[in-house]
């Protein structure tokens, strides 16, 4: 009997998130030019965000659609964003707020009342850090996630990168149960014990082929294998991309590189419409805001998104799912009134597993007309697929699958109006 690999309750409600903010901010933020690995010292007497307001962030955020964010907390140069006393380089060090100043307080606030979930980033790896015995860069990296993870309530998602690391030793066992007792619920990404995993590229993009259960991982590196198929784990895949350009911190510079909306709707499409999360990057500026460029667009955004896929639902949608010729499984859509259509978005029950392989979409022309006529073809569905094809008018579509490794159940399914 073949055994059905399926999410635990955590993965569930990472893929329900769906789309996320990534706000890289920090030391780096006002040094204009400075790159990651560089190498550079950046005195902590230039941070001075004198207008921070994190509640800023996130309404502008939140309109844009995102259910959760992560906050970079401190990056690979070292730079804490709380006033860690395991660091002599942070925020207690600069004349924000007479060091008496706490980012992470801010952000953590911020998400609760705007009713996000909340993430944090933590760089394993720093600047210097080869010049400390492992030990010692142990005891500090589990020091400073346990002020992380103890300080500021629950946490829902810890973002661990895993760039500049090499051959370091890190007690992973350890460092996992420290997290795991300090906040038993949280969701760990790509390293160690990963709930979650890098889709592999910072372009937003998942492919075609996008699965959640794949073959092997490597929980030290991060990478996906095809492994032996005795093993297969089911590990849902983020994207991450930038909102300009391929800069993750603010630089006065790169305005002219914002996405345009009609990009960003692309990025999600092939993110969360194959199934995956897209975490949005924005890095807010030297006043401790987010620039106001990008607010408008991510303003823009949101109402692009709402008009696509909530206001332009069919309303009347009936589904029902029947077995087809050959035993094939085909969920059948229909509405009242023949209306223009230019996608289908579709759900598989992944509490049962996720097991479509191929789909093809069809869709019946007007009364009178010959049909079905296939307008559109897919891979897999897991948590969503939005299959965008040319307007057609139409008030009936059917979706076939042609190859499964089980038998699939489907969601709630939505007709979109052109």
């Amino acid at each position: 009997m073949r055994h059905t690999i399926r999410p635990d309750n955590g993965q569930l409600r990472f893929l329900d998130w769906e789309m996320g903010a990534f706000f890289h901010f920090g030391i780096r933020t006002f040094y204009e030019g400075h790159k990651d690995w560089d190498g550079l010292f950046m005195s902590p007497d230039a941070f001075d965000p004198t207008e921070l307001d994190c509640g800023q962030w996130i309404r502008a955020v939140k309109n844009a659609g995102c259910r959760y964010a992560v906050l970079v907390c401190k990056h690979h140069d070292g730079f804490a964003n709380w006033p860690s006393a395991f660091s002599d380089y942070g925020v207690k060090q600069t004349p924000w707020r007479n060091g008496k100043g706490d980012v992470v307080r801010d952000f953590t606030e911020a998400c609760r009342k705007e009713g996000l979930a909340v993430g944090l980033y933590y760089s394993p790896a720093q600047f210097g850090s080869r010049q400390t015995d492992e030990g010692s860069y142990n005891a500090y990296f589990i020091s400073q996630i346990t002020e992380l993870l103890s300080g500021y309530g629950k946490i829902d998602y810890l973002w661990f990168d895993a760039c500049g690391s090499g051959d370091f030793q890190y007690d992973a066992d350890r460092i996992v149960k420290t997290i795991r007792s300090l906040q038993p619920e949280i969701l760990i990404f790509n390293l160690w014990d990963p709930d979650t995993r890098w889709i592999g590229n910072e372009s937003g993009l998942a492919g075609l082929g996008y699965r959640n259960i794949i073959g092997s991982f490597d929980p030290v590196t991060g990478a996906v294998g095809p492994g032996d198929g005795k093993n297969k784990v089911f590990l849902p895949a983020e994207c991450d991309v930038c909102l300009r350009g391929h800069d993750w911190f603010y630089s006065e510079n790169n305005e002219d590189k914002m996405k345009s909306v009609n990009e960003l709707l692309g990025l999600y499409e092939h993110s969360v419409g194959r199934g995956a999360n897209l975490l949005l990057n924005i890095g807010p500026d030297r006043r401790g805001l987010l620039p106001d460029a990008d607010v408008k667009c991510l303003a823009e955004f949101g109402q692009a998104l709402r008009a696509r896929f909530a206001d332009g639902k069919v309303s009347d949608l009936r589904q029902e799912t029947i077995k087809g010729s050959g035993g094939r499984v085909i969920l059948s859509l229909e509405w009242e009134c023949p209306c223009l259509i230019s996608g289908a978005v579709l759900r598989e029950d992944l509490t049962r597993g996720e097991h479509i392989r191929n789909f093809s979409l069809r869709v019946y022309p007007k009364e009178g007309s010959v049909g079905p006529v296939e307008v559109y073809m897919g891979k897999g569905v897991g948590h969503k697929h939005i299959a965008s094809f040319p307007p057609v008018v139409t008030r009936r579509a059917e979706v076939v699958v042609e190859r499964s490794d089980g038998v699939p159940v489907f969601g709630p399914a939505d007709i979109l109006k052109a």
